[in-house]
């Protein structure tokens, strides 16, 4: 980065009025040659101690420089893995080791924008002079600005958010999945941490994971390509908290004609038989232990839902199952705490705890399916080019034909995808 300290020509007046006044001397002949010489000395030093003091300030400034750049990149960094805490003070005086160079402040901005956010660092300091200091400049400022954009992906759809589990997104069999303009990423740092075996078909934008990709099919394409040994993802949901209920609108329903139903505590599960219909009013829905369930034939449609699977004692945690051929069309709320989400899960439910989402291409949800600690088992999806589902769990598998496509900017679901890092002045 290029580096500016303020000219130094002003300082040089002093010395120019001194050789001019050595000059004149030097032509006065009642001067002796030893003395003339003595004086004549007296600049050509000057100009020594300007170049020391130059360069021990160009050296503070390249110090400083590198500092303001490792912590820009540092607090972008924080920003691209959802964390906080770190603080630009600290962390640059945490590198900056020039004890000569008196730092006299250090600030930092974050702006954002749809394509992510930018970091801008700013130092200012001095570094006392040695020689110039006879000439009135006791003194040096310097400056160090240092910029950092953190690029934050938008194109996932599909998450598994084990850290370590061995085929957290699998795919295998005669499975067809189509991710039509999304990805795929595992956050797993197994060896196994996505694979792709048997006759499995994957269509998607990318396909990437922390750890390894294992890829037998040969019927895998990408727009974007595969990568293995990434960052992992944040969990775009983090910061969603669940929120209160207490009591039971009602326990152990069975639907087994037509019903409309309100949001409400819906205690021991529900379950739809075949050839039933389910409509949920908008708002939020706690399955308080038991079991969604919808057999084929049966169908749940509604506009605005939030589905949150729970348990108000700690066991019999809330699952869901939809089996072949069920009719499912569910959209999430556009506004309010569960924004997004369509489905989801306690955080406190045990690990592993499935859900079965395998009702064909009838089932469509619009919005997230988002159960942190689940394995989710989906098989589904209508793959419109407007339709827009995430599908975020521990572990996902894919069992039977799956079309997924993420046209979300009308659902109010959180973008997520691998984040990249640079510096940009």
């Amino acid at each position: 980065m290029p580096i500016i300290i303020r000219p130094i020509a002003p300082l040089l007046n002093p010395a120019r009025k001194l050789i001019g006044m050595l000059s004149a001397f030097r032509h006065d002949r009642r001067g002796s040659l030893a003395t003339v010489f003595a004086l004549s000395a007296i600049p050509l030093l000057g100009f020594v101690g300007v170049s020391v003091d130059y360069s021990r300030a160009l050296s503070g400034k390249t110090a400083m420089q590198g500092a303001a750049d490792a912590t820009a990149l540092a607090l972008a960094k924080q920003i691209a893995v959802g964390t906080s805490g770190l603080q630009a003070q600290p962390t640059f005086s945490a590198v900056f080791t020039r004890p000569d160079v008196q730092i006299t402040s250090v600030d930092s901005s974050t702006t954002s924008s749809g394509s992510g956010s930018t970091v801008t660092v700013s130092a200012t300091g001095a570094i006392p002079t040695e020689f110039m200091r006879i000439m009135g400049y006791s003194t040096i400022p310097l400056q160090a600005t240092s910029t950092a954009f953190v690029a934050t992906g938008t194109t996932g759809c599909v998450l598994a958010l084990d850290s370590s589990a061995d085929n957290a997104i699998s795919m295998g069999g005669s499975t067809n999945v189509n991710l039509g303009g999304c990805s795929v990423y595992s956050n797993s740092d197994s060896a196994t941490a996505l694979t792709v075996s048997g006759s499995a078909i994957l269509s998607a934008e990318s396909i990437g994971a922390v750890g390894g990709i294992s890829i037998s099919s040969a019927n895998v394409t990408t727009t974007d390509g595969v990568e293995s040994h990434l960052q992992g993802l944040s969990d775009p949901y983090a910061d969603v908290q669940m929120p209160p209920f207490a009591g039971c609108t009602e326990t152990n329903l069975s639907v087994k004609t037509t019903a409309t139903i309100d949001p409400g505590i819906y205690c021991n599960g529900i379950s739809v038989t075949a050839g039933a219909t389910l409509t949920l009013n908008p708002g939020i829905y706690y399955i308080d232990r038991g079991t969604f369930s919808v057999t084929g034939g049966g169908t749940v449609s509604g506009t605005g839902v939030t589905l949150i699977f729970t348990s108000s004692t700690g066991n019999n945690w809330a699952t869901m199952a939809i089996n072949g051929n069920a009719v499912i069309n569910l959209t999430a709320p556009i506004g309010g705490s569960t924004a997004g989400l369509v489905v989801f899960g306690d955080r406190n439910m045990p690990v592993g705890t499935t859900f079965k989402l395998n009702g064909g291409s009838s089932q469509v949800f619009g919005g997230a399916i988002y159960v942190p600690t689940g394995a989710i088992d989906y098989a589904g999806g209508a793959g419109t080019s407007s339709s827009c589902t995430q599908i975020i769990g521990d572990t996902v598998t894919f069992t039977g034909n799956s079309n997924v496509a993420i046209n979300c900017s009308s659902y109010k679901t959180k973008p997520f995808g691998p984040t990249s890092l640079r510096l940009t002045s």
